[in-house]
């Protein structure tokens, strides 16, 4: 049975999940695209019981959350496309990969979300104009993040080594979206991020995700050529 893909392309956590797919070759897949009431379908809460995307179907194994659709994307397809995360047997390459798949998660994720969420979220389903005091708070918060990225990437290419793991293109959605909100020289001001963010954008896997700009941005039309 081919692997199922429910979620929307141009979405954040989506995104992540065909970056893997791509820098694991991996073609063979159905990408089911869902609407806001296919989320809320009994069908959809089966696989994800929160009403999120994304989510797969793999041969009758159900998963959710991105991050860990990821992992075991990365996993199944151990052999073969980009080399993703370390082996088990390496401990140490182990330990370092998730202890930089933890710093995405509780420290850069929630302010660069935040960001998001009050510039382009909020105001996309009708809950009013960002808060530009949160926006610099988060903003202020995201700089504290990455000085510290800095200083470990002085040290190395990637947040776990040498070596593009899952860590780093986790941080490509909302990394990409702080830049397009109001925040293009975001990165600028850490040489070691800047560098390293830019290697991350350049990769062939990223260049075919759609932004999620383009899906609000055609929303809006079709919504203002539906009030006409």
């Amino acid at each position: 049975m081919t692997l199922k893909v429910y979620g929307i392309r141009e979405a954040t956590c989506t995104s992540r999940v065909l970056t893997v797919l791509a820098e694991k070759g991996v073609t063979d897949y159905e990408f089911i695209t869902m609407g806001a009431a296919d989320m809320k379908s009994p069908e959809h809460l089966a696989r994800q019981p929160f009403g999120k995307i994304p989510a797969i179907d793999d041969d009758g194994f159900v998963l959710s959350e991105s991050r860990a659709i990821c992992k075991y994307l990365a996993k199944k397809y151990a052999n073969q496309g980009t080399k993703l995360m370390p082996d088990d047997d390496d401990l140490k390459g182990y330990g370092r990969f998730e202890e930089a798949c933890s710093i995405e998660a509780f420290y850069f994720n929630h302010p660069a979300e935040s960001i998001s969420s009050e510039r382009l979220f909020k105001g996309a389903h009708g809950k009013g104009p960002a808060d530009e005091v949160l926006v610099a708070q988060y903003k202020s918060k995201l700089d504290d993040v990455l000085k510290t990225y800095d200083v470990i990437l002085a040290k190395r290419a990637y947040l776990a080594g040498d070596q593009v793991s899952l860590a780093d293109l986790f941080h490509l959605p909302y990394g990409k979206l702080a830049k397009e909100l109001g925040f293009p020289d975001i990165f600028d001001p850490y040489p070691n991020v800047k560098r390293w963010f830019e290697s991350l954008e350049a990769r062939e896997s990223w260049k075919t995700i759609p932004s999620i700009m383009e899906l609000f941005a055609r929303m809006r039309q079709e919504k203002e050529g539906a009030a006409k």
